[in-house]
């Protein structure tokens, strides 16, 4: 077991300081990833990497950061090519993504690169500093999100494996009541679970806004499952910031009917350790990733309750070949500049980008704000959603 020790310390501690001796799994999950000193991703940025835990769309190809790009600038265009066009993206990991945007805007659009202003929020130290060193010939800066005014941004926000890395509730169905879980760890660092009351009322209102009933007899007792509060929060942030433009949202998940499915007792959290998953958030603490997949029904509702229209929700592989990764694929085969041995695995890259059993089921939620009903149907329209 490859235990954080030090880790495990301030949990032992934060539960012992808390009402009733615990804390909520969402609290814990908080502490072991985002703990500024010893969370999972404050400490090295290795974590998504060959040599890490796991790899992200932009470590296979390049090619997913250059269709981004490609709507990148579809969109600079849907809103009149703007002099200032912001890209804000959240949690941009080692800094590839934003790389491969960049260097693929400057060759191929340079009008729009000189238009660019690339912001990064990012809140772990490790991944920042990677971030820098990444993009240290491109013009990028970074900010937290009070510095970025109210309704300032034009242009989109976007996020990439971001949202299913958010701390969530775990939630049980136990005797015909919704209960919550709860982690308690003594000062020799044992860990243990407790079921007790739901803490929040927003988490009431969650299964209403997703008009999802857990006590309605088709859930078993022992149902558990997530709820991811914290999504809902990011979301009301970026809705204001966001002055004209879009979000786009890619990760993995399913909509609120296929989350909450009977059929799916203990929920959908999973754990990476040297590329290697698992469903055990109690060992390798601080040296594990823990993630959720997420709920875009309660994104896409929320959305629209705070303002935001949805513009379209579609599988990363649909989202990729409409914009172009399939006429890559088919030109790998006339490439005779190449070896027989790098086309092939390129072939086999780009293949796994959109492969719907892996990355090519990953949902792309596109939401926008500001625009007139032409913009929203250019859009549309260039999506093919």
């Amino acid at each position: 077991m490859d235990n954080n020790l030090e880790l495990m310390a301030i949990i032992a501690d934060r539960t012992c300081r808390s009402p009733n001796r615990q804390i909520t799994f969402a609290e814990y999950m908080e502490l072991v990833l985002y703990h500024p000193q010893q969370g999972y991703y404050a400490t090295s940025a290795e974590r998504i990497s060959e040599r890490g835990d796991f790899l992200t769309s932009p470590h296979l190809a390049a090619d997913f950061g250059e269709m981004l790009a490609i709507q990148l600038y579809q969109i600079w265009q849907i809103l009149g090519t703007p002099s200032i066009f912001n890209i804000v993206e959240m949690g941009a990991g080692t800094g590839l993504l934003a790389s491969q945007i960049l260097e693929y805007s400057r060759t191929t659009y340079p009008d729009f690169f000189q238009s660019i202003e690339y912001v990064i929020i990012e809140v772990a130290p490790a991944m920042q500093i990677a971030q820098q060193q990444q993009l240290k010939d491109v013009p990028v800066r970074w900010c937290n999100w009070t510095e970025i005014p109210d309704r300032s941004i034009v242009g989109c926000f976007l996020s990439n494996e971001l949202i299913d890395a958010f701390p969530v509730h775990q939630i049980v169905v136990k005797d015909r009541q919704l209960q919550e879980v709860y982690i308690t760890c003594d000062r020799g660092s044992n860990i243990s679970e407790n079921i007790d009351k739901i803490s929040t009322e927003k988490l009431h209102e969650y299964w209403q806004l997703n008009q999802i009933n857990l006590l309605n007899g088709k859930y078993p007792d022992g149902y558990r499952t997530e709820v991811n509060l914290a999504a809902l929060r990011w979301q009301e942030q970026v809705f204001k910031k966001l002055q004209r433009g879009y979000i786009i949202s890619i990760d993995y998940g399913y909509t609120a009917d296929r989350y909450y499915n009977p059929m799916r007792s203990q929920g959908t959290l999973q754990c990476y350790y040297q590329h290697a998953h698992h469903s055990d958030p109690y060992i390798n603490i601080g040296n594990q990733d823990i993630t959720a997949h997420v709920d875009f029904t309660a994104l896409q509702k929320q959305g629209e309750l705070l303002g935001l229209e949805t513009v379209g929700f579609i599988q990363q592989g649909l989202f990729l070949m409409a914009l172009g990764l399939g006429d890559r694929i088919a030109a790998i085969s006339s490439n005779e500049d190449r070896d027989v041995r790098s086309l092939l695995q390129r072939r086999q890259n780009l293949h796994q980008l959109i492969d719907p059993m892996g990355l090519g089921k990953f949902g792309v939620l596109i939401q926008s704000q500001g625009l007139t009903d032409r913009e929203s149907s250019i859009l549309l329209t260039g999506l093919s959603i």
